[in-house]
C-alpha cells in the first residue's frame, strides 16, 4: 500500500442528464432517465432508434471557430475539464507538476467517418487539415494538456469501456510516484453514429426497446435485452493531499486505491464466474488497505446486458466475502445515463464520490423483476442514505478485451 494520499478537489461533467455536475447529480437522485429517441432520418434504417445524447450541445458553450478544430470528444473533454478545474479553485501549480490523463474507448470516430465521406464525395483537397489531430485517440488528453499547460505528462489509456476508470487509476499513480502534484483525469466518448449503432446492434449488444427508450436500460432486470449507447464526459481534479492542504482546497474524498485485472476469457463476453472482476476487487483492497467491511457502496458497471450483470454481483460476493457483501449497497447509474463507453468510468466515479460526500446513493431505475441470480443488495427506485459510519465506496468498470478496473474512494 502506497502512503501518499491522493484527494479529489474538482468535478466536471457533460452527460445525457445535464450539462454539468449539478444537473447530472440532481437527475440521478431524482431517478430520471436521459435516454430519448434520436431525431435524425438515418435512424429509421437501424434496429435501434434511441440513445443517450448529451443534454447541452458544445455549440452552446464553445465558440464556432474552435468547434471546427476539435472532434466532438475533444469538445466534451474541454467543457468538463473547465468545470472540474474551476470547481477545484483553479489551483496554482507549476506546469511541470501538472498532468493530464484523459481516455476514450473509441476516439475521434466521428471525424474519421465524416472526413472519409468528404474525401470520397469531394476529393482530398476538401479534407480538413485538422483531421489527424481530431481523430487521434489521445486527442482529448492533448486538448486538455494544451488548455492547462500540463507538462508533467499527458496520457490516454485505452481499454474499451474501462478506459476512463483506468485514466483515474493512472492519474492516482502519477501523483503517488511523485511525477505530479495535480492531475486532470477522466474520460469521454462521442460515438453516436449509424455505423456504431449498427455494429453494436449486429452483435445483439444493444437494447431494442424503441417504444420505451427511457425504460430500455434496466440493469439486473429479468427482461434486460442490452445496453443503451450514450455520449458525454467526466473529469476530476486529483491532487496530493499535501498540495491540496497547502492551498486550503475543498476536498470531496480521497482516492484510496485502485485494482486491475484481465479476464483473458473472450474478446467480448465476460467470464461468467466473474473471476477476473473479483481479482480486480481483491487487488483494490490490497492497494488501498481497506477491509471488505469498510466498502459501503459500489457503483457497478452493470450495463443491462444478459451476460454481464449477474456475473458482476457474483464477483463482488466472491471478493468481499458473504458478510461484507450482504451489507454493501450496489447501484447502476447506467440505468439513467445509458452507457458512455470510454467515458462511463469517470462519470460513474463522480457519482460514487458525490454519494460519499453528500451521503446519498442514487437508485437503479427500471427494475421491474430482479434477476434471481443477483447476489447483492441493489438500491432500487429511490435514493438511499449512506450509512453514517460509511468509510469507502467503489466504482467498477469493465471493457471488451476482458479489462477490469476498480477505483476506491474514501471519506475524509
Amino acid at each position: 500500500m502506497n502512503t501518499t494520499e491522493v484527494v479529489v478537489t474538482g468535478l466536471g461533467a457533460t452527460t445525457p442528464l445535464g450539462g454539468d455536475v449539478a444537473g447530472t447529480w440532481s437527475a440521478l437522485l431524482e431517478g430520471r432517465s436521459g435516454i430519448a429517441t434520436i431525431q435524425e432520418d438515418w435512424v429509421e434504417d437501424l434496429p435501434v432508434h434511441f440513445a443517450g445524447q448529451i443534454a447541452q450541445e458544445p455549440s452552446e458553450v464553445l465558440p464556432r471557430q474552435r468547434l471546427r478544430r476539435l472532434d466532438r470528444t475533444q469538445q466534451f473533454a474541454l467543457i468538463s475539464a473547465k468545470e472540474a478545474w474551476e470547481d477545484a479553485g483553479a489551483p496554482e501549480v507549476d506546469p511541470a507538476r501538472l498532468g493530464a490523463v484523459v481516455s476514450s474507448g473509441i476516439g475521434g470516430i466521428l471525424t474519421i467517418l465524416e472526413q472519409y465521406d468528404t474525401f470520397r464525395e469531394r476529393g482530398w483537397k476538401r479534407v480538413s487539415p485538422f483531421t489527424v489531430p481530431m481523430l487521434m485517440p489521445n486527442g482529448p488528453a492533448a486538448a486538455v494538456s494544451l488548455e492547462y499547460s500540463a507538462r508533467a505528462g499527458a496520457h490516454a489509456p485505452v481499454s474499451a469501456c474501462a478506459s476512463s476508470a483506468e485514466a483515474l487509476a493512472d492519474a492516482v499513480d502519477m501523483i503517488r510516484r511523485g511525477r505530479a502534484d495535480v492531475v486532470i483525469a477522466g474520460g469521454v466518448e462521442a460515438a453516436i453514429h449509424p455505423l456504431n449503432l449498427a455494429s453494436f446492434a449486429s452483435m445483439r449488444a444493444l437494447s431494442t426497446r424503441n417504444d420505451d427508450p427511457q425504460g430500455a436500460s434496466r440493469p439486473w432486470d429479468t427482461q434486460r435485452d442490452g445496453f443503451v449507447m450514450s455520449e458525454g464526459a467526466g473529469m476530476v481534479v486529483l491532487e496530493s493531499a499535501e498540495h491540496a492542504a497547502a492551498r486550503g482546497a475543498r476536498v470531496y474524498a480521497a482516492a484510496a486505491g485502485v485494482g486491475y485485472s484481465n479476464d483473458a476469457h473472450d474478446i467480448v463476453l465476460p467470464d461468467p464466474e466473474g473471476a477476473g472482476q473479483a481479482q480486480a476487487i481483491r487487488a483494490l483492497l490490497a492497494d488501498s488497505g481497506l477491509a471488505p467491511a469498510e466498502i459501503a457502496h459500489v457503483n457497478a458497471h452493470a450495463t443491462s446486458t444478459p451476460a454481464g450483470d449477474v456475473a458482476e454481483t457474483v464477483a463482488l460476493r466472491a471478493a468481499l466475502g458473504d458478510s461484507a457483501a450482504d451489507r454493501v449497497a450496489v447501484t447502476s447509474t447506467k440505468s439513467m445515463t445509458g452507457h458512455l463507453l470510454g467515458g462511463a468510468g469517470a462519470v460513474e466515479s463522480i457519482a460514487t464520490i458525490l454519494a460519499l460526500h453528500e451521503g446519498r446513493i442514487p437508485p437503479t431505475i427500471n427494475i421491474e423483476e430482479l434477476d434471481p441470480g443477483v447476489q447483492v443488495d441493489i438500491v432500487r427506485d429511490k435514493p438511499r442514505d449512506m450509512p453514517a459510519d460509511a468509510v469507502a465506496a467503489v466504482n467498477e468498470s469493465f471493457g471488451f478485451g476482458g479489462h477490469n478496473v476498480a477505483v476506491a474512494f474514501r471519506r475524509v
